[in-house]
């Protein structure tokens, strides 16, 4: 399932036999996991289903998305799998099968603080999750301002972090709530945003060169007059 775009879940219910084994209406959430080798499953990752779109005599057509939970766990979390040839149970049932084992995360390697582009569900792993450790220890370490774009319109803010507070922290908020307490972002879908640095700084840079620093960047792509920014 490609995890940028929406995906469809058809449903086959031509005999009454069929009929029986699919819900009226199916379940909002359903866990995914992937058969590998013996009677093990590996979690794939949790998939919403928003709604029916469409339906005949032979298939009935939802709209599914692949959505954050179990984030941290997807691609590590391995269960035991009793029923190979069962393709969907409950979870009363699936709470019964044992986990066997937890797989340690595998480390990614910062690309470089000019190389760095996140989407909002990017930047929320990269706050939590054991692999990007490394991300937070180089984030943690230096000062600067960065870009947010909203992907839907192509406006800008233009954002720093200054003084006491890291990239990292100040990210970390964005991370938390989408929006950083920032008005205008307040009110948009941190899901479009995409998030980069602009210039980062030696924490022991003065303030004053900061301030400068952002105020370039908000004169040279104009993000107050055609941006998200308010001064």
């Amino acid at each position: 399932m490609d995890s940028t775009h929406a995906e469809i879940l058809a449903y086959t219910a031509t005999q009454s036999s069929d009929a029986r084994r699919f819900p009226t209406v199916p379940p909002p959430l359903w866990i995914v996991f992937l058969r590998e080798g013996g009677d093990q499953a590996r979690l794939w990752g949790v998939v919403e289903n928003r709604g029916e779109i469409s339906r005949n005599e032979v298939v009935r057509t939802f709209d599914i998305v692949e959505t954050d939970h179990m984030h941290e766990l997807r691609g590590r979390l391995v269960l035991g799998w009793r029923s190979p040839r069962t393709w969907r149970m409950k979870a009363t049932t699936a709470s019964s099968y044992p986990v066997a084992g937890i797989a340690d995360a595998e480390p990614i390697p910062f690309p470089g603080f000019d190389r760095l582009i996140l989407d909002h569900a990017q930047l929320k792993a990269v706050m939590r999750e054991p692999r990007y450790a490394s991300w937070r220890t180089a984030l943690s370490s230096v000062l600067g301002v960065y870009l947010i774009t909203d992907t839907r319109d192509g406006r800008h803010y233009i954002g720093k972090a200054d003084g006491e507070e890291s990239i990292r922290q100040r990210w970390h908020a964005y991370a938390t709530n989408g929006h950083g307490g920032n008005i205008e972002l307040k009110r948009l879908d941190p899901s479009s945003f995409r998030f980069s640095l602009l210039r980062v700084f030696d924490p022991a840079t003065p303030t004053r060169e900061i301030n400068a620093a952002e105020s370039h960047f908000k004169s040279a792509l104009d993000s107050v007059r055609y941006g998200l920014n308010r001064n």
